[in-house]
């Protein structure tokens, strides 16, 4: 009796392990199977990035002669702020900012190129051995960091590189595809929009066969000079103004508003404009010089307006209702707007906003952003490379620079709304906001306080 009790309850024990493990099994498969429709079933991304644009070069934002109807059914089809900004007027840490969701004091890239080496300029100087080891530790400051295009490939994404990419090779910023190897800025990458849409085509119809989500980063270097537009453009814009510099800078401008809505209408016609996400920001300003082939006062590499705003737009048809915004919004919203649009947990320490929570947005009063050296005096010191910080609230903007580089610079202050040319320094007239603003900006970031 007692051999058949302890038979029935050895019994009972294996079939209580084996329904256990059975249980488990279905659990896990479920998880499996959940985790890969949640993949399936999340969007595409395509991140557009102009390169060298000035905030008001837009017919959405009232420019008198440049044409941008791509842009401008974006912008009719967005969550479109009109107020949008990014940290640095200069390609390469406005770029690097884009990829992390950090500002440059953070992610360490607030430079063009790395420092000088006496004796030594330009090809000479990029083929030099020290220029080559300062690239490669800038590229190491990229790889330190989460980007969005490796937390996206995380999460089952691939995600490919096209256009304008500072940090070496393509994958340095988390991606799984790519044009760039390594050169200064972007190499065969380069070859984007000016020559060819092609990459792009064939990495979505890849992704897509395999069933994978995927991301494209489309920035072309447009409207970047060279300003050599093909002639339509040209021959649009040359009637418009006395100044050949221009048109030739509004006709690389509509040459580039022509190859969004190329990449747009690759969307449409493969069936997926429904279900991807298209954000659009520029890398930085830019203002053309009537009479050089540069810049003018005021825009690239400087604090001002024309250095640092920029239209930012998001458009998902039938998640994100399209409407224009008069807050804030920042490059370091980037990230984390789009990685909580498709459900992806952020980096925790990532300053930016959700651009999609409204409450989030009227919360925030104030944006912040910092101009440093085209050449970095030292690469691992971001303070040592500062020209300017600066803020924003409401229509009231400080610059405040960095005695130790610009010696001859003094704190301005602007009332955006009445001088948005930012031509009158009211900073001795409002002394009270000037201090508000600059607490701000030292609580903001302190290790440029005077008291550091």
């Amino acid at each position: 009796m007692q051999y058949q009790q302890s038979l029935r309850n050895l019994y009972r024990t294996l079939g209580f392990l084996v329904g256990l493990f059975v249980g488990l099994f279905v659990c896990l498969a479920q998880q499996t199977a959940w985790s890969e429709e949640s993949v399936a079933t999340r969007p595409n991304i395509v991140l557009i990035v102009s390169d060298d644009q000035a905030w008001t070069d837009y017919g959405f934002m009232g420019h008198p002669h440049l044409k941008t109807p791509h842009l401008d059914r974006l912008a009719a089809d967005s969550l479109t702020f009109r107020r949008g900004y990014v940290p640095s007027s200069l390609c390469c840490p406005s770029l690097a900012t884009i990829l992390t969701g950090r500002y440059p004091h953070d992610h360490k890239i607030t430079s063009n190129d790395p420092p000088t080496v006496p004796g030594l300029s330009g090809k000479a100087l990029q083929e030099s051995e020290a220029f080559r080891s300062g690239r490669d530790r800038m590229n190491q400051h990229m790889k330190a960091v989460a980007t969005l295009p490796g937390v996206l490939k995380d999460h089952g994404y691939l995600t490919l590189q096209t256009g304008k990419f500072w940090q070496g090779h393509y994958s340095h910023g988390g991606f799984t595809h790519g044009m760039t190897r390594g050169d200064r800025h972007g190499d065969d990458g380069l070859q984007i929009g000016r020559k060819t849409l092609q990459p792009i085509e064939e990495f979505i119809d890849m992704a897509t066969e395999q069933k994978n989500p995927w991301m494209v980063w489309y920035a072309p270097m447009l409207p970047h000079d060279p300003h050599n537009p093909p002639k339509k453009y040209l021959d649009r814009t040359k009637p418009l103004t006395s100044s050949d510099t221009i048109a030739k800078y509004w006709a690389n401008v509509e040459w580039f508003d022509q190859t969004v809505g190329d990449l747009l209408g690759m969307l449409e016609s493969k069936g997926l404009e429904k279900d991807t996400l298209v954000v659009y920001v520029t890398d930085n300003g830019w203002i053309q010089d009537p009479v050089q082939s540069r810049y003018a006062a005021k825009s690239k590499q400087s604090p001002y307006e024309g250095g640092v705003r920029t239209p930012i737009m998001l458009r998902w048809p039938g998640k994100i209702s399209a409407q224009d915004s008069s807050d804030f919004a920042h490059s370091i919203d980037l990230m984390p707007t789009v990685l909580k649009a498709i459900g992806i947990p952020s980096p925790k320490d990532l300053p930016g906003i959700d651009l999609l929570d409204t409450e989030a947005r009227a919360s925030r009063k104030i944006v912040f952003g910092e101009c440093f050296t085209h050449n970095a005096n030292n690469l691992d010191v971001p303070k040592e490379n500062l020209r300017w910080r600066w803020a924003i609230r409401e229509n009231w903007k400080l610059i405040v620079p960095n005695p130790s580089i610009e010696k001859d610079g003094v704190v301005e202050l602007y009332d955006l709304a009445a001088d948005p040319q930012e031509e009158l320094n009211l900073a001795t007239t409002h002394p009270k906001v000037a201090q508000e603003l600059a607490v701000a900006i030292d609580q903001w970031w302190p290790e440029c306080s005077p008291s550091h």
